[in-house]
């Protein structure tokens, strides 16, 4: 059999082989955070030794961390010095995979045209191209989303997409693929994109095998919301308007219909919906919907209390509907959210 006229699942699997040759690079800056350096490089580059079954560190993959003149560069916030070589180190190189990271401050990354420069060019060389976190800025500023879909740290979206109107912010993903760029989610969220990117070249048996020697999700469940804080934080410059919103956090399972609200602040409910969305950013059923839902998740992380018992508190009704609202708001039902966020209580051992 030709190899044009292999399947196209056979095809992959030998383009997938074939990119095995090429290198990694992650490209560096002052300021990267350390784990979107260090962890899907060390999740990318370790499959070739599982799946050997011998973990012969010489069979990793090769990689190469860049940054624009090569030498020492700090991140942050640890402090720690990654060495560097300088990016036309990988001018003749086979580029298997371009990553960016990210920082807590993009400005004086993206601001470099450079640097800039080097992006484009570089992922025109690459299989496939990576963002980690705000690593999504490089790669918009350099015009590579463009028309297609990204993601970043949800505390960053909202920025990202007034930034980048021409690019389509997927807010609650963990990663998204489109085409041959990925980016991902704040910070861990990368490695979870590392495993994906395992899966498609080594299979899911590899994949799954580093997911459990990282003590990592083959599959993080739920979206990136349920680590957010859900409440706008525009500021209310109306008082009326402000000491509803405190009125209604303080009264969560009382009547918060927009007639109810509407009759709390002498407005009529069509006038009252446009003022407190003008107000807010949302309207108010979304609003007391989110406040009731942050309660929950409070009682959920801190409190023992029965489910049915914080649908009540919380104004819910009932545990069905809690779930519903936890469901589509941050992906995940209100007994996954305490099992993975529950705080543990001390013990008192005599």
């Amino acid at each position: 059999m030709t190899l044009q006229t292999l399947p196209n699942l056979a095809m992959m699997h030998f383009m997938a082989a074939k990119s095995r040759n090429g290198t990694i690079v992650m490209l560096a800056f002052p300021g990267a955070e350390i784990i979107d350096i260090a962890g899907p490089l060390d999740v990318l580059c370790a499959a070739p030794c599982v799946r050997a079954n011998d973990f012969d560190l010489s069979k990793a993959q090769r990689s190469v961390v860049v940054s624009e003149f090569g030498g020492p560069i700090t991140t942050q916030p640890s402090g720690i010095s990654v060495h560097t070589e300088p990016l036309a180190s990988v001018a003749r190189k086979t580029i298997d995979t371009l990553i960016v990271p990210g920082a807590y401050r993009m400005e004086h990354v993206i601001n470099r045209p450079s640097l800039l420069k080097w992006v484009r060019t570089t992922a025109g060389r690459a299989r496939r191209v990576v963002s980690i976190c705000t690593g999504a800025f490089l790669l918009a500023q350099a015009g590579l989303l463009d028309g297609r879909r990204a993601t970043t740290h949800w505390l960053r979206v909202k920025e990202f997409g007034q930034r980048y109107p021409k690019v389509t912010v997927e807010a609650d993903a963990i990663f998204v693929n489109d085409g041959n760029i990925y980016s991902s989610a704040g910070i861990t969220a990368g490695m979870d994109l590392a495993l994906h990117l395992v899966e498609a070249d080594w299979g899911a048996d590899i994949a799954l095998t580093i997911a459990k020697n990282w003590l990592l999700y083959v599959k993080r469940p739920g979206g990136q919301s349920q680590f957010s804080a859900l409440l706008p934080n525009k500021a209310c410059e109306r008082l009326t308007i402000a000491e509803l919103q405190s009125w209604i956090m303080e009264n969560l399972n009382a009547d918060l219909s927009v007639i109810k609200l509407a009759e709390r602040v002498s407005m009529s409910p069509r006038h009252f919906a446009r003022v407190f969305q003008s107000d807010t950013g949302v309207t108010p059923a979304k609003y007391v919907e989110t406040v009731r839902i942050e309660a929950a998740r409070r009682w959920l992380e801190d409190s023992s209390r029965p489910i049915e018992t914080i649908a009540a508190e919380c104004g819910m009704g009932d545990s069905e509907r809690l779930r519903r609202s936890f469901i589509r708001r941050l992906g995940v039902n209100p007994s996954d959210y305490r099992r993975r966020f529950e705080r543990q209580q001390s013990l008192n051992i005599h």
